[in-house]
């Protein structure tokens, strides 16, 4: 039998068994808004757990607000191209998709994109690919942060998101303009990263790449999907954990959705109890990571509207402090699904602009235009690059 037929698709999610009281649950979230990194394993499990997720999210709210402000940062994403070398088993875009329409931006175009972030004062910019290693894609991506760099400077940041390179060409990114890199490692669990991804995919170099980017000194970040086939809340435990234990800057992770025409998801329907049951997850995990971190950047991710309408503002009531709008033409956006039921396929990113404004206003929250929206692990920890 294939290493994709093992996969359980049916598996349901291993909800550790936790005794609760009202007294102990608050007695736990006062504990965990005193000081970072100062819960036990055990009592990260049990934080994941809680059924009185009013309070779970109340509380993380709090300390986010204390922290950060009632403020959200903004970062617009391009996505340059769909073209990818994986070809891991949950990803709509593949290397083994034959369903997906392929293409890649012209360095023009993802200048211009970039360029229309800057005047609409989201002050960062995020580039995102499939993942590939050549000398030309390398000097494509140089020319293409200079340029931006060029009108931009350093009070426009710009994150990247292109997966494993060498340390050399981390490097010459670096050194080009960039200034932040966010490389998810989907699970800490290398069991469970075998599991999701074909022989030839390491999770021991992904974790080395990681390394790199945080002893060159990017903004780095990482993060998860929640509620795969077979994770256990020890494994979701374990993922904050490894954020800390890398000293990670930012977290970028969400919800597991399907895809059809992927060996994981293939057989998943997306009912409206598999999606209540995984925008929970994915919205407790955002507040027991900004109870344990403290001082990161989290991400509302879109993956969580995916599964509501207002799933973003939600996740920004559980702790999250930065979105993350599409900035790509929309022309090319249904080419770039990672996942089924992807929103905003067909919004122009004006409008995008202007409807995020209002929901972030509806909360009580406002965006931070125009600022680069760094995360305060980072400069409170006064990194530099070493270049």
């Amino acid at each position: 039998m294939s290493l994709e037929k093992t996969i359980s698709h049916e598996q349901p999610f291993l909800m550790n068994s936790v005794s609760r009281n009202t007294s102990a649950e608050e007695t736990l979230l006062a504990k965990s808004m005193e000081s970072p990194g100062c819960l036990t394993h055990e009592e990260l499990c049990a934080l994941l757990a809680f059924e009185n997720t009013d309070a779970l999210f109340e509380a993380a709210y709090r300390l986010k607000c204390r922290l950060l402000g009632r403020k959200v940062a903004l970062r617009g994403i391009v996505e340059m191209g769909n073209v990818c070398a994986k070809d891991c088993y949950y990803c709509g875009i593949r290397r083994g998709n034959p369903n997906v329409k392929r293409y890649q931006l012209s360095e023009d175009d993802v200048v211009r994109m970039a360029r229309w972030c800057y005047d609409m004062e989201y002050g960062s910019v995020v580039l995102q690919s499939g993942e590939l290693e050549s000398e030309a894609h390398t000097e494509f991506i140089e020319r293409i942060i200079r340029r931006i760099h060029d009108f931009g400077g350093d009070s426009f940041s710009i994150t990247l998101s292109l997966g494993e390179q060498s340390e050399e060409v981390y490097r010459r990114w670096l050194e080009a303009g960039a200034h932040r890199y966010l490389l998810r490692i989907e699970t800490s669990n290398p069991a469970l990263y075998a599991k999701l991804h074909p022989a030839d995919h390491s999770h021991s170099r992904r974790m080395e790449c990681l390394r790199v980017l945080k002893r060159l000194g990017y903004q780095t970040g990482s993060g998860v999907m929640i509620g795969l086939p077979g994770q256990t809340l020890d494994d979701l435990a374990d993922d904050i954990a490894f954020f800390r234990d890398m000293d990670l800057d930012m977290i970028g992770m969400g919800p597991y959705l399907p895809h059809r025409d992927t060996p994981l998801g293939r057989d998943i329907e997306l009912t409206l109890e598999y999606a209540a049951k995984q925008l929970k997850l994915g919205l407790k995990m955002i507040a027991v990571t900004r109870l344990y971190l403290h001082d990161v950047n989290i991400a509302a991710t879109t993956a969580l509207q995916a599964l509501d309408e207002r799933g973003r503002e939600q996740g920004l009531l559980a702790g999250a402090n930065v979105m993350m709008p599409n900035a790509t033409d929309t022309e090319y956006r249904r080419n770039y699904q990672l996942y089924e039921n992807k929103p905003c396929l067909d919004e122009n990113s004006r409008k995008c602009r202007n409807c995020l404004n209002w929901r972030v206003i509806a909360i009580g929250e406002r965006i931070a235009w125009g600022v680069r929206g760094d995360s305060p692990h980072f400069t409170n920890n006064h990194r530099r690059p070493i270049i």
